[in-house]
């Protein structure tokens, strides 16, 4: 599948500004500070920051609000490797909490059990576009003086309780990879209400940088500055993660027309929907009343004990579907974490933790059962043939058992 009707000239005409201008980074052009307050007003947050992916945002995150050795981090073991791994770039200690049947969603009681004194953080994630519980955790972070860091790499522009998901929790994170509702290619992008926040994640991402602030990624306006020999550049530890100035133009445009991509992938989402409304074995996604959804795929949870998941998922194929994505190994089944080869990054921190399988009842069993149908498709149009596959392998699938 390609995706080369998610660019047009809007796009173009960005890339050619940054081309124009003589092709700056972000330490001395423009596109990056237009992204960030174009998406941050579009997401409904006072700041925003830019960077190389989705994974940096949360290492930095995690660094502004705090996170260092030693620290406990609780999040969901059904999620992204990306959340493990940032954990383990500050030195804390993974601490993972069990999920939601329903809504997939990291549970807050399974989270209120497994805060410690050591506890600095949960990073939640509203996986698949459905927002988390954001009330309750950000009740669990003022009762116990920890931070919220919100993942919601595939919840761009979703809803809690009628108000953006950006209002809740410290700092909220965006992926920009090519599946999700808009990209850079690759990239992502924090928000957060608070400049401390949002000054300390830009020096993260750009090497600490003393003349960096909360909204100015800018730092080479002024040459005369740096043409100083006793001019000290920096005042705080920090990566290169800065987004290139070409990417941050893509992802103005596609900012400006992100109601657009929203909205294609509800209407394909009700499609999907309106497909599986009669099986009573391919159980969607619980949407609370209170979130809306902004659907980065589809996902059901395969219900029945006489189709495994790989014949629906070779039934679909037969009949025209582009194919069924797992859901990722729960974390703690990742061969970095069965073998205990992650505990090389810190053994001091790491040495005696453990993983037991049998605290995380709901994660074990509903992960296998997970079904994600792509809904990144252009049009209605160009997804109906592949909703007309899952009806399709619906009705002879069930021909089959009752012939059986």
């Amino acid at each position: 599948m390609k995706n080369t009707w998610r660019f047009g000239e809007l796009e173009f005409q960005y890339v050619r500004e940054v081309l124009d201008s003589g092709f700056g980074s972000s330490t001395s052009g423009s596109m990056n500070t237009r992204f960030e307050a174009a998406f941050a007003e579009k997401v409904g947050a006072k700041y925003a920051v830019t960077f190389n992916s989705g994974t940096s945002t949360l290492h930095a995150a995690l660094d502004a609000v705090g996170v260092g050795p030693g620290d406990e981090v609780i999040t969901t073991p059904l999620t992204v490797i990306s959340n493990f791994d940032v954990i383990l770039a500050q030195n804390a200690v993974p601490v993972f909490a069990d999920i939601q049947r329903d809504t997939f969603n990291i549970d807050p009681d399974a989270v209120r059990k497994a805060i410690t004194k050591k506890t600095k953080a949960i990073m939640p994630v509203s996986l698949y576009g459905v927002p988390c519980d954001l009330d309750a955790f950000d009740e669990i972070a003022d009762e116990h003086g920890i931070a919220v860091v919100h993942d919601a790499a595939q919840a761009h522009m979703a809803k809690y309780k009628g108000r953006p998901i950006a209002e809740w929790a410290a700092i909220t994170s965006y992926s920009l990879e090519n599946s999700k509702h808009i990209t850079t290619g690759d990239g992502g992008i924090i928000v957060t209400n608070d400049a401390g926040h949002a000054a300390k994640c830009r020096k993260f991402g750009s090497l600490g940088y003393a003349a960096l602030k909360a909204q100015d990624g800018r730092i080479r306006n002024n040459k005369l500055i740096f043409q100083d020999p006793n001019y000290k550049r920096h005042d705080a530890y920090g990566c290169n993660y800065r987004m290139p100035e070409v990417a941050a133009a893509l992802g103005l445009a596609q900012t400006e027309r992100m109601d657009f991509f929203i909205k294609i992938r509800r209407e394909i989402a009700a499609m999907y929907e309106e497909a599986v409304s009669t099986c009573d074995y391919l159980i969607p996604q619980a949407i609370p009343s209170h979130s809306e959804s902004v659907y980065w795929c589809y996902t059901v949870s395969m219900e029945r004990d006489d189709i495994s998941w790989y014949d629906f998922r070779d039934k679909y194929i037969e009949c025209g579907g582009d194919g069924i994505y797992a859901a990722w190994a729960l974390l703690y089944d990742e061969t970095i974490c069965a073998s205990g080869e992650w505990k090389r990054r810190a053994p001091a921190y790491y040495r005696d933790v453990v993983f037991d399988r049998a605290k995380f009842p709901i994660a074990n069993e509903v992960q296998p059962k997970l079904m994600q149908f792509v809904n990144n498709y252009g049009s209605t149009d160009e997804a109906l043939p592949k909703v007309e596959a899952m009806k399709r392998a619906i009705r002879e699938l069930d021909k089959s058992c009752r012939r059986a």
